[in-house]
Formats: C-alpha cells, sequence, structure tokens
C-alpha cells in the first residue's frame, strides 16, 4: 500500500521523529561532503498552481542531491482541472514518474490526486495545510532546543494553513501551541476539534499577550495569502495590533525564537528589527526545508525498517 504525505495529522508520533532523524543525518552527510544517492533514478513530478522560491528549490535541489530527477509543471502546462482533470492528471504522472508534488489553492486538488495517483503524493502547500513547512519548523526548533517537549509555539495572525498544520503537529508532539489572532480569522474548526480530541494543547485567543507570554517561540506569517489580494487593504487594518516587533518579543521568554515561514512583508505582520535580529531562525527554518522533504521523498519510496534510522538503503 503506497504512503502519501498530505497531513501531519496522518503520522505518528514516531514516524515525525524518525523524519527529523533521518534529516538531521541528511543534513549532516551534505555538511562534511557526503553524498546520498538514496532515489537514483527516481522522479518527482512537481504541480505548481501557486509560484514559490523556497517550495521549488528545495524540492528539486532536493532530488538532484538525493540522484533523482524533478519535473516542473506549471498551470500552463497541464492545465489541471480545466485542460485536463485531476484524476487523469494522476493517472498519467503515475505511469511516468515515481512521486507527485504539488502546490495548489484547494486542498480536494491533493486529495484527488492522492486517491487516483498509484505514486506517492506530496502535499507542498495548500490553501488548508502547509505541512512540509511545519516540519521544517520543529526540525528547527529540535536542532535548537534539542526537543520539542514542554515548548511553547505562539503564533501571532492568521489563521492560516500554516496555523492548522501547526495544529496538527501539536496532536502527535509534546509541545503546547497559542494562536493569537483577530475575531473571524480563527484556524479550521474541524482541525481544531480533532486536534483536542487527541490531546493537543492549543489555545486560541484575540489576545497577543496572553498568546505569547511564556512562549519558546514566536510565529507570525503575512496577512495577506495568494489568492486573498483583494482582501489585501481590510486585512492590513484588521491584522495591524498583530504585528510581531520588538515589543511583542519582549512578552516571551528572554531567548525565545522569532519565526517565518517567508516571504515576509516587512513593516507589516514583522518588522526589520525582529527579522533580521539574533533570536531570528527564519533563514534556518528555510534551509531546513530542504533536509526534511528530502527525507519525505525517501521515507515515501522505501519500506522502512528499524535499522533504517542510521543506514537509510536506495529505493
Amino acid at each position: 500500500m503506497k504512503r502519501d504525505f498530505i497531513s501531519l495529522a496522518d503520522l505518528t508520533r514516531e514516524q515525525l521523529e524518525y523524519l527529523f532523524a533521518f534529516a538531521a543525518r541528511l543534513k549532516a552527510d551534505r555538511k562534511d561532503g557526503w553524498p546520498h544517492p538514496f532515489l537514483a533514478g527516481k522522479t518527482l513530478a512537481m504541480i505548481f498552481e501557486k509560484p514559490s522560491l523556497r517550495t521549488r528549490v528545495t524540492f528539486e535541489a532536493g532530488m538532484v542531491q538525493l540522484g533523482g530527477y524533478a519535473v516542473y509543471l506549471s498551470p500552463q502546462d497541464i492545465g489541471m482541472g480545466s485542460r485536463e482533470s485531476v484524476a487523469d492528471v494522476a493517472r498519467n504522472l503515475s505511469r511516468w514518474v515515481d512521486l507527485i508534488m504539488v502546490r495548489t489553492f484547494s486542498h480536494a486538488v491533493v486529495l484527488e490526486l492522492a486517491q487516483h495517483a498509484t505514486i506517492p503524493v506530496i502535499n507542498g502547500l495548500s490553501d488548508l495545510l502547509h505541512p512540509c513547512q511545519v516540519l521544517a519548523d520543529c526540525f528547527t526548533l529540535i536542532e535548537h532546543r534539542g526537543c520539542l517537549d514542554g515548548l511553547k509555539v505562539a503564533f501571532v495572525g492568521d489563521g492560516n494553513n500554516v496555523v492548522n498544520s501547526w495544529i496538527n503537529a501539536a496532536s502527535k508532539l509534546p509541545f503546547s501551541f497559542a494562536l493569537a489572532c483577530p475575531p473571524g480569522y480563527e484556524p479550521d474548526a474541524d482541525i481544531l476539534a480533532r486536534a483536542r480530541q487527541r490531546g493537543a494543547q492549543v489555545m486560541i485567543t484575540h489576545s497577543v499577550e496572553e498568546a505569547v507570554r511564556g512562549a519558546d517561540a514566536v510565529y507570525t506569517d503575512v496577512w495577506t495569502s495568494m489568492g486573498q489580494e483583494q482582501e489585501s487593504a481590510r486585512r492590513r487594518e484588521v491584522f495591524r495590533p498583530y504585528q510581531v516587533n520588538a515589543a511583542v518579543m519582549a512578552l516571551a521568554k528572554p531567548q525565545a525564537f522569532a519565526m517565518h515561514c517567508l516571504p515576509a512583508h516587512r513593516g507589516e505582520e514583522i518588522t526589520d528589527e525582529v527579522l533580521d535580529g539574533p533570536q531570528s531562525l527564519v533563514l534556518e527554518q528555510a534551509e531546513n526545508r530542504l533536509h526534511v522533504q528530502k527525507a519525505v521523498m525517501v521515507w515515501l519510496l522505501r519500506q522502512r525498517r528499524k535499522s533504517d534510522m542510521t543506514q537509510p538503503e536506495a529505493v
């Protein structure tokens, strides 16, 4: 039975910890100049309905570093859902390549691709979830804190796809999550309810101070995501009190980290002082997209055994 990487809620804590450990090994190997051609001869199809710097480069470069090849498919290339149905795209790609990564608007597109593809599908981003980003974020915190146990992550801003994935992660991993957002901009209610049923420690508040107090990391994202451009003026007004600046960072623990998934709208959701400051992890988060996604791709294409933690084998 094939595996997909659609949501962090689909993975167990053991699987997530395996991916963190494997990503650490891949990162160390790359730093030491050791090649790791685990996916030699394999091909990744990258479907982009939303543009991206980090997603494209990290998946494409990651596949090359693993010994494989990546094919970029723009909306104009395939016209998914218009020129050709999502199901037909999935069935055709399954005959030619070994993996599909999709970065799209509707989460239903990700699910439909996974339903009809006979090869693994990776959610590179949808309007509902951004699991690759939060996997990299958790890995970054583990690098700096040793583990996630007992940490508090505070998010200031929109209850968007990144927040939904943080909530899913909190249902699997031992940290607490707090969101400060304006009324009406809360995260997905079903995701929140399921996470709490699984024991996730999640706080939703409209108070920045309440969310950030005692936090180990303060996270934010753009106020207006792709597809919401017509709302930008209203969102700038609504979210103005939710800017992450020096005063907000002072509410957190003294050594708290500042985090952002990028791209950033400097001077809106975050100030230059914080984004470029000594507490910022944003570039490390961006780098770690490469390492965790490489781990995910290898994991999806091979049957894992206990010994694979230290000696992963090529597919």
